[in-house]
């Protein structure tokens, strides 16, 4: 009897022995477990983490490279602005440069204008003077001549020089087609060999009449 009890609590040590064994190897089953959970859930969130940073890493990069190039754009526009200032400028300066000598070219030819006006009077008031001078003294040698006769008698001729000097003005008015009043001079050469008496009027005009 004693044996059996003695079996019977040796049987029921083991069983409870075999039972803590098995909670004992549960508990390291779930520890271990809980542990490779722990290791899976620590590395998905290191994973959502590194997925995470990557994408803030290149929304940040994004972000830097738009700014980037807003600030070469802006850059690009303000240089492009100082150019343009810069050739509007020198535009203007030219503008008014030749503005400027135009007008100064306008003041000029004005002044020089005014300068030939007031030489040309100055000339035609000296001509006019000289004109009235010759006329006063053609006027004043025709009266003086009026009351003189000069001939000149060669092989029976008698040439007077009032008829030479009619027909010299005959051939002004007539053959040179030019008007009494603008005969200012007028020289004769008698040169009876040649029967012949040289003119020259206004100092330019050249000829011959026989005599």
């Amino acid at each position: 009897m004693k044996e059996v009890k003695k079996a019977v609590a040796e049987k029921k040590e083991e069983v409870k022995v075999e039972k803590e064994v098995k909670a004992a190897a549960k508990k390291t089953v779930a520890k271990a477990a809980e542990k490779k959970t722990a290791a899976a859930a620590k590395k998905a969130v290191a994973k959502t983490a590194e997925k995470k940073a990557e994408k803030e890493v290149k929304a940040v990069e994004k972000k830097a490279e738009k700014e980037v190039k807003a600030a070469v754009a802006a850059t690009a526009v303000k240089a492009a602005e100082k150019k343009v200032e810069k050739e509007v400028k020198t535009a203007a300066k030219k503008a008014v440069a030749k503005t400027a000598e135009k007008k100064v070219e306008k003041e000029v030819k004005a002044a020089a204008k005014k300068a030939v006006a007031k030489t040309a009077e100055k000339k035609v008031e000296k001509e006019v003077k000289a004109a009235v001078k010759k006329t006063v003294a053609k006027k004043a040698a025709t009266k003086k001549a009026a009351d003189e006769v000069i001939s000149l008698q060669y092989l029976g001729k008698d040439i007077k020089i009032e008829d030479l000097k009619a027909a010299v003005k005959k051939i002004w008015t007539g053959e040179l087609k030019k008007k009494a009043a603008d005969l200012e001079t007028m020289n004769l050469y008698l040169k009876p060999e040649d029967n012949a008496c040289y003119y020259v009027l206004n100092e330019s005009f050249t000829g011959k009449i026989d005599l």
